[in-house]
């Protein structure tokens, strides 16, 4: 089965670090593809490893993305 999940990179300092929110699962590359492959595989072993009530746990199906607007003094 193929589920679809956000993956949200940041770049900090000489890395990326990539985010599941869906699942709180985090890992990290020297680029954005290299970031993005690794929370793919962390992301496959956390579901292949982890019980179905910790899932279920920790999965948040309504995750939005968006901007806001903010005043800088």
């Amino acid at each position: 089965m193929t589920r679809f999940l956000t993956a949200v990179l940041t770049r900090e300092d000489d890395a990326y670090v990539a985010l599941c929110p869906e699942l709180d699962v985090a890992s990290q590359g020297a680029g954005v593809d290299e970031a993005r492959a690794n929370l793919t595989e962390a992301v496959e072993l956390f579901l292949e490893c982890a019980d179905a009530s910790e899932v279920a746990g920790r999965l948040h199906s309504d995750v939005l993305i968006t901007h806001i607007e903010v005043q800088v003094a």
